[in-house]
């Protein structure tokens, strides 16, 4: 049975829509910042030779690079000032989310309210910037030497000042789509680092399809494994939006009390418990992860028979591959421990129990304190086993069936389910600011009707 949210919210006009200012300063705000992102994908860095690189990152397709090329919106294949996006700043965020639950000093910060939040966060802006500024300074080194012996040189002067300007612009480029994310969060509709992502995913998704329908027509893919690859889109969207929707309902219920006809009532409540308290995050944290390594090794040029240690380094690549057993097992792998990990830090059985306790709420056949704590963490742990596996089979089925079908081209899972999960947050806050308008409304006119004075 929908709740009354979901009741008030399927009743909304969307007459209303036009009515609500503040919505769509919010909306256009947000619409503005992702048209910003788009123009900076295209400003490439200085000392780059854009024809060169896109014909040196045509030789390089279907491997890692493509795979995040997919997250920056083609930023890494035009080489722009974003090219490495907001991948420094989720990685630095995972970072201080394990000190967070790891590090006593951190904990005791997280603890500190809006105060260590804060603090918490600043941490997560300078650990961006060290990351952002290692990898920006091989990706440049990595950068003088491709090309070179195929006589397509991507760098016009190699030097010193070239590796210093790129570093720097990167650094520049990470730092001010951190700035822009964070004001869509604040000033705009949805989380601005996940809709950053989104945008970056939708904007390839026209090119993906044209290549797609571009392989029937010159029969270089099967026109049977078109049909498959729409059918498997279709259906994983289908099962998205059914599994992010599902949620467990968990009874909450409070002591008698005395109405005001002198009767007493019992007031019972639900408390929601998703099945994917996670999210998005652990795909897009496990992805990255995989990919800032690989990336940096694939951009420094490592290639058999060179001396030094790019033997090693190219074997690693080799089997880190994406689509390769060793990729899929250790993606896999990393999904499902970070939606442990970040279910446990989104959802804290024992602050919840003690919130409980201190209201006078209590579970119909669970003690209140540390039985009701246990309590949640035996739920929790249950429905983070079938949200992670939802999410690995959404994540691994594609990219098995993309790398058995031989299809030169990326889309995955996870783009999908990154692309629906962002679109129903965001719609969901929608509905949320057209709710609380429409309340507004309704105050504003029960105070009129009050304030009137009563004719004699």
């Amino acid at each position: 049975m929908a709740s009354q949210a979901e009741q008030l919210a399927s009743n909304i006009s969307l007459a209303n829509f036009g009515k609500a200012t503040e919505l769509k300063k919010r909306i256009w705000f947000t619409i503005g910042a992702l048209i910003l992102f788009r123009l900076l994908s295209h400003v490439p860095m200085p000392g780059i030779d854009p024809r060169a690189m896109a014909q040196l990152f045509n030789t390089q397709r279907g491997g890692v690079l493509d795979f995040f090329n997919t997250f920056s919106g083609g930023s890494l294949e035009r080489m722009s000032i974003i090219a490495l996006g907001v991948m420094p700043y989720i990685t630095a965020s995972i970072v201080v989310q394990l000190g967070a639950t790891m590090y006593a000093p951190m904990m005791a910060l997280k603890k500190e309210g809006e105060t260590g939040r804060k603090r918490l966060n600043q941490y997560t802006r300078y650990l961006t910037v060290l990351l952002t500024t290692v990898q920006g300074y091989f990706i440049a080194v990595g950068l003088e030497g491709l090309g070179a012996t195929q006589g397509i040189p991507a760098v016009v002067e190699p030097g010193v000042m070239f590796r210093v300007a790129a570093t720097i612009s990167l650094v520049g480029g990470t730092l001010f789509l951190m700035w822009i994310g964070e004001q869509i969060t604040s000033r705009g509709i949805g989380n601005g680092i996940s809709l950053i992502i989104m945008a970056g995913i939708v904007a390839t998704l026209p090119r993906t399809l044209a290549q797609l329908f571009e392989g029937g027509r010159s029969n270089t893919i099967d026109p049977l494994i078109i049909l498959l690859v729409i059918a498997l889109v279709v259906g994983l969207i289908l099962f998205i939006c059914f599994m992010e929707r599902a949620q467990r309902r968990v009874l909450i219920q409070y002591p008698k009390r005395a109405t005001a006809r002198g009767m007493m009532a019992q007031e019972r409540s639900h408390l929601p418990i998703k099945i994917n308290t996670a999210g998005v995050i652990p795909p897009i944290f496990a992805s990255s992860l995989l990919l800032m390594p690989l990336t940096v090794i694939q951009m420094a040029g490592a290639t058999p028979g060179s001396e030094g240690g790019s033997e090693w380094l190219v074997t690693l690549s080799t089997y880190l591959q994406h689509g390769s057993p060793v990729f899929m097992t250790l993606y896999g792998l990393g999904i499902v421990f970070f939606c442990f990990f970040y279910t446990s830090v989104q959802f804290n059985s024992e602050e919840t129990a003690d919130n409980l306790k201190k209201h006078g709420g209590f579970i119909p056949g669970v003690r209140p304190g540390k039985a009701t704590e246990s309590y949640f963490d035996y739920l929790l742990a249950r429905l983070t086993v079938i949200g992670a596996a939802y999410l690995v089979l959404i994540c691994l089925v594609p990219e098995i069936m993309f790398t058995q079908a031989g299809i030169p081209f990326y889309l995955g899972g996870t783009s999908l389910l990154i692309v629906v999960n962002v679109t129903m947050d965001t719609v969901s806050q929608i509905q949320g600011h057209l709710i609380a308008h429409q309340y507004g409304d309704l105050i504003k006119k029960a105070k009129l009707k009050g304030g009137r004075p009563a004719r004699r």
